[in-house]
């Protein structure tokens, strides 16, 4: 092993080579010319040795080369430089990461820059590192980089707990909540990707580069979101996505940005949770209610996208018909029931039941079944009214009975009023005379 060596460029040694042959050959030419001859043979040879003597290179450890990648083995990337030397840069000495294969950094006939690390003469071959030349510009990259925010793209290397490693000439580490805008359960299939980064954090002391491509992708998520949210209007339907479900609605993408369907709005009929209605990935026709650029917030609907109940119900039911209902509230004045999802007829206590009653709980419960009979069905209005009395047979009357005959008096009959006084007090008046 030297620590210096002094190497030709190979183009020249050729030069010299064909010049020498060449002043051979015209020594040899005829005696006339010999003289001339001699004199250009010799201004050759000159010529050519002044050339490869200012053409000699010294190389020494630590000089940095450039060459190109003319094979590739499992573990090693040979390069032609240019001398009679060939060099040769390990796995380690490739990049900054772990590799599995040579391939995974450099390709054939890439140009690279490398630092001579070691000379082996009897070999004839120089030991490189890529690593140590690329190290020191790409800590100054990322940090301009990282001072004007600019986002850039790279290539996973390796997938590790925790997150994702890039060879960024040293190396970077994206951190699995700074990968995608959602959440991932698996990156498995994420070594290899490309992916647009900026830089989070840089520490050159404690060899730390942290890049976010969540960052990248929200930034491009909002501008293309107001973009969008630009040309809708409310009144708009849309075709969507159901993207995610949360307690209170559903999130549903409408072109690249997302709008929230609230639980109020999945369904003309009462609804617990919106998993009971929709699920994700599945393809909904919205209805845009509100867009409010100013917090980025659009408000869609389902069910407005949807003919109403009520205007279902046209040509459903008609006044005389029986239909079959579930009690949904009860107030004071009677019962509210659905006949159909969500179109609820009223129920007036006077038509309950054929006796008479103080209050619906006496003989009704909420999320009960019932028959009614329709009286008045207004769709334009959203009324019907419902008797559940008429579906029953009345109750049977009791029959009357003939009064009873007066029972005799055994008081005596009263006397005829018919009398005169001489008569009643005649005995008396006598005394008088």
């Amino acid at each position: 092993m030297s620590e210096e060596l002094k190497v030709q460029d190979t183009g020249v040694a050729e030069a010299a080579q064909e010049g020498a042959q060449e002043a051979a050959q015209e020594a040899a030419a005829p005696a006339e010319a010999a003289t001339a001859s001699e004199g250009a043979a010799g201004e050759t040879a000159e010529a050519v040795s002044q050339d490869a003597m200012d053409n000699l290179v010294t190389l020494k450890k630590g000089d940095v080369v450039k060459g190109t990648i003319v094979k590739i083995e499992d573990n090693l990337a040979y390069v032609s430089l240019g001398y009679k030397y060939e060099g040769t840069i390990s796995l380690r000495e490739l990049s900054s990461v772990h590799l599995d294969n040579a391939a995974d950094a450099v390709q054939v006939g890439e140009e690279v820059e490398a630092k001579v690390l070691n000379i082996d003469d009897a070999k004839e071959t120089l030991t490189l590192s890529k690593r140590q030349v690329d190290t020191p510009k790409a800590w100054d990259e990322l940090q301009a980089k990282f001072d004007s925010g600019e986002a850039f793209e790279i290539v996973v290397a390796d997938v590790v707990k925790g997150g994702l490693v890039v060879d960024v000439g040293v190396r970077g580490f994206i951190p699995a909540s700074m990968v995608e805008r959602h959440f991932v359960e698996d990156f498995s299939d994420y070594k290899g990707r490309s992916l647009r980064v900026k830089v989070k954090e840089i520490d050159r002391e404690n060899n730390k580069v942290i890049l976010s491509a969540k960052e990248v992708l929200e930034a491009e998520y909002e501008e293309k979101k107001q973009q969008i949210m630009a040309s809708l209007e409310p009144g708009q339907v849309l075709e969507g996505t159901v993207q995610r479900l949360t307690p209170f609605g559903a999130f549903v993408d409408i072109g690249g940005i997302d709008g929230l369907v609230h639980v109020s709005e999945m369904a003309w009929q009462h609804v617990a949770h919106p998993a009971d209605v929709v699920s994700e990935g599945q393809s909904v026709k919205v209805k845009v209610l509100k867009v409010d650029p100013s917090i980025g917030k659009i408000s869609l609907s389902i069910k407005a996208a949807q003919p109403g109940p009520w205007e279902s119900a046209v040509g459903q039911f008609q006044t005389g018909q029986i239909v079959t209902g579930v009690v949904k509230r009860l107030v004071t004045f009677g019962a509210f029931v659905e006949i159909a999802p969500g179109v609820e007829g009223l129920v007036h206590i006077s038509q309950i039941a054929h006796r008479h009653i103080a209050t619906p709980h006496e003989v009704l419960k909420e999320g009960q079944e019932v028959q009614a009979k329709i009286l008045d069905f207004n769709p334009a209005e959203k009324r019907v009214s419902l008797s559940i009395k008429e579906t029953e047979d009345a109750p049977a009357r009791p029959e009357r009975t003939g009064r009873a005959p007066k029972e005799s008096s055994n008081l005596p009959e009263p006397e005829s009023m018919s009398f005169t006084l001489a008569e009643k007090f005649g005995d008396k008046l006598s005394k008088f005379k």
